[in-house]
């Protein structure tokens, strides 16, 4: 009769050495990190990390806005499809010189927020208007420069009327597209008004503004005419096609100017110098 194994072999669990799990690799839950929540399918980017009595908690942000909080536990969350364990990010080290916004300006140690001022800079979609908050947003809260999203430039003529620009209330626009010949430049040639100032960049959209190697791509794909540009991306890089997540993806990779093109840079603090004429 063979002889029964002893259960120390197998551990507490009883569990066979060749059924158990191997160790999820654990990543710090670094703030803009995408990832899914293995239990309820919940997915969202890391907006904060929390200590708590019942131990570490990461707070996740879908693309609609919801926010929900879950405990940091092992083998908990799905990253690009992967099983992983969050972790707590390190503390950043102190800097070693005279600390920078992400726009690369000098920042200004316990400076308050400005009043807003009337003068306002528009972008086209929420993700202009994101990218230019993730980079810009220390600047503009020191001038006291509000940014809005407008979902497209069809009717920026009508928009600038409504608006009533004027030496202390000037209009920035930033236009995606702004290339010769296209729907966009027309459009843009429409608004005259000297206290108004319509600027863009050549990309389709501004997801091609920021640097391939910051997103880990060697480029940005060609996308067939008359395809929608965000779905033909998404196939082309074989991301899952969720246009919120990939823009959690592509924008969680910006960490300051240095990710993002000259073509937009450029124009953004052409806009800003603008709004803030004489101040």
């Amino acid at each position: 009769m063979a002889r029964m194994r002893s259960s120390r072999q197998y551990g507490p669990d009883l569990t066979p050495p060749w059924k158990r799990s191997a160790p999820a690799p654990e990543v710090p839950a670094e703030v803009d990190l995408v990832v899914e929540e293995v239990t309820t399918g919940f997915c969202g980017a890391v907006i904060r990390c929390e200590k708590t009595a019942q131990g570490p908690t990461v707070t996740l942000e879908d693309r609609f806005g919801k926010c929900r909080v879950f405990p940091m536990e092992p083998r908990g969350f799905l990253l690009e499809g992967r099983v992983v364990t969050l972790v707590r990010p390190a503390a950043s080290p102190a800097p070693s010189g005279p600390a920078r916004t992400a726009s690369g300006s000098l920042a200004v140690p316990g400076a308050r927020a400005r009043v807003a001022r009337a003068g306002r800079i528009y972008v086209e979609g929420r993700h202009d208007a994101e990218l230019v908050e993730r980079v810009w947003g220390d600047d503009l809260r020191i001038e006291g420069v509000v940014v809005e999203y407008l979902e497209g430039i069809d009717d920026l003529p009508a928009i600038v009327r409504s608006f009533a620009p004027g030496p202390d209330a000037r209009l920035g626009v930033l236009v995606d597209h702004l290339v010769p010949g296209s729907k966009e430049s027309r459009i843009a040639a429409s608004v005259t008004d000297p206290n108004v100032l319509v600027v863009g960049h050549p990309y389709v959209d501004v997801w091609e503004a920021v640097k391939p190697a910051s997103v880990g791509i060697a480029e940005w794909p060609r996308v067939r005419r008359g395809r929608d540009w965000k779905t033909g991306v998404c196939e082309a890089l074989g991301w899952p096609v969720n246009t919120g997540a990939a823009w959690q993806r592509i924008l969680g990779s910006v960490r300051s100017y240095k990710d993002l093109e000259p073509a937009l840079l450029g124009r953004v603090e052409e806009l800003i110098d603008f709004v803030t004429v004489g101040c």
